[in-house]
């Protein structure tokens, strides 16, 4: 019988090693990115063409390579990093395995020209699928340029598991962020598509992180510093009341490698106990300095998951630098843990609610009084009324339950006043067992059965007891009905704004508005790309919520990017649910009339599912005649 075990070709084993190293664009422009670094490179381009499809070129000043080294840097476990097997426990470089470049030469067409400082004459090598195409003498410039093209050409189904040029520039700008932010005494250069994105001359960290994220940033650095015989730690967290619903913006560096460790996140979210939202996640970038033999980096193939021999010492120590920090910099937070990241915002004006009534809208628009809030008192004649009046809110809530046992109900005998016309809704109700709910509402005198409490909560006499409305899960479930109805009909009303608004995002929000611009257009945005990171805002959706167009966006991509991370969702899905929660969060703490009270309780029990927001939060809860007997013990 024939032997059936065989040494597979190089180029085979290059191939089944790429799927390992060479994931998608983004992994090449990081193994070439820390080569460059490792090269002693002391400005470093990176040239992308259709989010590295096309083209990946990274172009240094780097020490180059002899002609032979040039040869073997495409084979197989060839590296200059390591001699021995004592010198993986004191990996100081980026790269040691010897396997990047040999995998990335065996999934594309690359083609590499180098120099040395001390040679006149540089080499260049084209090379295929691991095949040599041609190697000869060429004039070039001190350094390295590496050009990667055509990734996965020879690979059809692995190129077909590419997602969309947005999708794929996401993941190279978070590679190019953290390499970037590990070296800020590096030169740095993006250019995507011969956009530049990024420009970042050497210097200090904080000016690397100003740099990457934007202005603001500089309001929010609190330095961290801490240095210990066994570790050192340094770098910036962020103050509290920056801190975000969305994680990716915290970077940890072992030894000047980035690293994910949920260990030492948690470490850091212990020090910031109690001073942030539960459910929120601080700024930070914090380097750790340890001695190469404490650690082990050959964990996984991308290295960014390692090992400590004593990762106990090495929490409290992150752990003790930033409340150091935080005590330092005497950052305490002023925020109200009982609101909702969704609704803090410097505006309050509500007056574009969805449901209100026509004759509240003109008002409005004629310069009448609009809808107050819980924040704002300004002794309007409104106010005047509901405080002269407020006994009136109780009147009828004092007969017995034989009272409401006896009472016929029905929902021809709800009264909605002679001016209101409720907004009209198509979605048709599938949950049964509130219908009976519905009709325990009916009573004539509904003003005096339904009112509000710390413009929060909606309450409601029903005939088992009283009904219980959250106002911004209400507003939820039913927004989120209304634009996914939008997104599924391409329908989204929008309302053109008279002054168009320049909005500027950073790289990666704005290739996340790229990649859902068909979603958000649906629901009713007009926007126009006027450059690499900035576009204008023609149009918003109809009944937003009164608030800056900059803020509902940011604020829009803040929720996307928090649901992506915590749920698997389909895009559609991801952008009605966070269009939703966001504008809930803007209208579900306002001062309501009766009517609008009336309309916001009818059209959720008209929604599919009453009793739930998206998420799952509950909407509405009734307390029983029993239950409240209960509390005072009969």
């Amino acid at each position: 019988m024939l032997d059936i075990i065989q040494l597979l070709p190089d180029s085979i084993a290059n191939q089944i090693a790429a799927g390992e190293v060479v994931q998608r664009p983004a992994s090449v422009v990081k193994e070439l990115l820390e080569n460059s670094i490792d090269a002693g490179a002391s400005t470093i381009q990176l040239i992308i063409r259709e989010a590295g499809k096309t083209l990946i070129q990274v172009i240094d000043d780097g020490l180059g390579m002899s002609e032979t080294d040039a040869r073997m840097c495409f084979e197989r476990h060839a590296t200059s990093k390591i001699r021995t097997s004592e010198d993986l426990f004191k990996i100081r470089t980026m790269g040691f395995r010897g396997e990047a470049m040999a995998s990335i030469a065996a999934v594309a067409q690359v083609e590499m020209r180098t120099r040395r400082k001390t040679d006149e004459l540089g080499i260049l090598i084209k090379i295929e699928a691991s095949e040599i195409k041609a190697q000869e003498a060429v004039a070039t410039e001190q350094g390295t340029s590496i050009q990667v093209k055509n990734l996965f050409y020879n690979v059809p189904a692995r190129r077909n598991f590419l997602k969309s040029n947005p999708v794929e520039m996401r993941h190279i700008l978070d590679e190019f962020q953290r390499v970037s932010l590990s070296n800020p005494e590096i030169t740095f250069t993006l250019h995507h598509n011969d956009s530049e994105v990024y420009n970042l001359p050497a210097g200090k960290l904080s000016r690397r992180i100003v740099d990457l994220f934007g202005k603001n940033y500089r309001e929010q650095l609190a330095s961290c510093e801490e240095e210990t015989s066994f570790v050192s730690v340094r770098g910036y967290v962020g103050k509290p009341e920056f801190s975000k619903k969305t994680r990716g913006e915290q970077f940890f560096f072992a030894n000047n490698r980035y690293i994910k460790n949920g260990y030492l996140n948690h470490a850091v979210m212990s020090a910031f106990e109690g001073m942030i939202a539960e459910g929120t996640h601080p700024f930070y970038v914090l380097f750790i300095e340890i001695d190469p033999i404490h650690i082990d980096i050959n964990v996984h193939p991308t290295k960014t998951e390692i090992k400590f021999d004593d990762e106990r010492t090495v929490y409290a120590i992150v752990q003790a630098a930033v409340r150091k920090a935080m005590s330092q910099h005497n950052l305490t937070p002023s925020l109200d843990f009982e609101t909702d990241v969704n609704f803090t915002n410097n505006i309050f004006n509500f007056g574009n609610s969805p449901f209100q009534t026509k004759q509240q809208s003109a008002e409005t628009f004629n310069g009448g009084p609009a809808v107050t809030t819980a924040i704002r008192h300004d002794n309007s004649p409104r106010e005047r009324t509901n405080l002269t009046n407020w006994n009136k809110l109780y009147e009828g809530l004092n007969r017995t339950s034989d009272d409401f046992e006896r009472k016929e109900v029905s929902q021809a005998n709800f009264d909605f006043g002679k001016d209101f016309e409720p907004t009209p809704f198509t979605m048709k109700s599938k949950a049964n067992d509130i219908s009976d709910m519905r009709l325990q509402r009916g009573f004539k005198d509904s003003e005096a059965t339904t009112f509000q409490i710390h413009n929060r909560y909606i309450v409601s006499q029903v005939k088992s007891g009283m009904l219980l409305i959250d106002q911004r899960a209400a507003y939820e479930r039913i927004l989120y009905e209304k634009f996914s109805q939008h997104l599924q009909k391409n329908d989204g009303a929008s309302q053109q704004l008279l002054f168009p608004t320049t909005v500027t995002l950073t790289p990666v929000d704005f290739h996340l508005v790229l990649e859902i611009q068909e979603e958000i257009r649906n629901l009713g945005f007009v926007l126009s790309v006027t450059g690499h990171d900035t576009f204008v805002v023609n149009g918003i959706p109809a009944d937003s919520p009164d608030e800056n167009e900059q803020a509902m966006i940011e604020g829009l991509l803040e929720q996307f990017k928090d649901n992506e991370a915590n749920l698997h969702l389909d895009k559609s899905e991801n952008v009605a649910r966070s269009m939703a929660k966001r504008s809930a969060g803007r209208f579900g703490i306002h001062a309501l009339t009766v009517l609008e009270m009336n309309a916001l309780v009818e059209q959720l029990f008209a929604s599919s599912n009453p009793s739930y927001t998206p998420s799952g939060e509950l909407t509405m809860k009734i307390l029983s005649l029993e239950e409240m007997a209960g509390v005072f013990l009969r």
